[in-house]
């Protein structure tokens, strides 16, 4: 009779995840969560959701598809900001709780000094940097040491 050999038993506890965790994770990163914050959601520990990135390739995409798509919310207000924008907008007029009229209008909103600064900081480091680099060079460095030994 031909010996069998077990099969390895697998360490540690069974995985929680479950594949609808994808769409919460989704979701969490449109709102800016973290690691940190994803593994308090699924109440888990940061290794844990380490470990279900790794192991599971779907749950790991929708988190960069959700970080991606608040990312490009965030650099279009800013980019918004920083070239001044309008938008339509509406005013209501109101008498003893009750709105009476309302009227749209075109709301402006001038350039952002601040905005700007940041966005051209980032996107042009070497032009725009508060850092300036400057190469110091000494002539004659060898006769100064040779007078200082003196």
């Amino acid at each position: 009779m031909a010996a069998r050999k077990k099969a390895k038993a697998k360490g540690g506890r069974p995985t929680r995840y479950r594949a609808e965790f994808c769409e919460l994770a989704t979701n969490y990163a449109l709102l800016g969560a973290t690691d940190e914050d994803l593994a308090r959601y699924f109440q888990s520990s940061e290794s844990t959701i380490q470990n279900w990135k790794a192991r599971h390739p779907e749950f790991l995409s929708s988190i960069k598809r959700g970080r991606e798509e608040a990312d490009g919310k965030i650099v279009k207000s800013l980019y918004q900001r920083a070239l001044g924008y309008v938008h339509e907008d509406t005013k209501f007029a109101t008498h003893e709780g009750k709105i009476t009229d309302r009227e749209i209008y075109d709301k402006h909103y001038p350039p952002d000094t601040t905005a700007a600064i940041f966005w051209l900081k980032n996107r042009q480091r070497g032009k725009w940097s508060d850092k300036t680099e400057v190469a110091h060079t000494i002539s004659g460095i060898g006769e100064l040491i040779d007078e200082l030994q003196k």
